[in-house]
C-alpha cells in the first residue's frame, strides 16, 4: 500500500515538477507557471490546491502592493528531496543508456 499511497499524493503531471521547482527556493505562482514548461494556470492552480492538502507545501499570502502569494515546501514537503534526487539520478542513467543505444 506504501506505493500506492505515495502515487496517490505525489502522482499525476505535475507534481513532481512543482516540488522540483520549490525545492531551492519559494516561489511566486507566477514564476511557478513561468518555469515549469506546458502547464496551464487552471492545472497549476488545482496541483497547488491538492499539495497544500497534503501538507506537501506552505501558501503564503504576502502583504504587498498588490498582494502576492508565495508558495514554498513545508517540512514535510522537503522529505520529498531524497525521492527526487533518485528519480533524477536515474533519469540521467537511463538517458545516457539511450543515447549510448543510438550510436551502436
Amino acid at each position: 500500500m506504501g506505493v500506492h499511497d505515495a502515487m496517490y499524493v505525489l502522482g499525476g503531471k505535475w507534481k513532481i515538477y512543482i516540488i522540483t521547482g520549490l525545492l531551492f527556493s519559494p516561489m511566486r505562482y507566477s514564476e511557478l507557471l513561468r518555469n515549469i514548461t506546458g502547464i496551464s494556470g487552471k492545472a497549476l492552480s488545482r496541483e497547488l490546491k491538492e499539495m497544500e492538502t497534503n501538507h506537501l507545501i506552505k501558501r503564503t499570502v504576502n502583504d504587498t502592493a498588490p498582494i502576492s502569494v508565495t508558495y514554498e515546501l513545508t517540512e514535510y514537503g522537503q522529505s520529498t528531496r531524497s525521492i527526487i534526487g533518485v528519480l533524477s539520478e536515474w533519469g540521467e542513467e537511463h538517458r545516457e543508456l539511450i543515447v549510448k543505444g543510438r550510436e551502436s
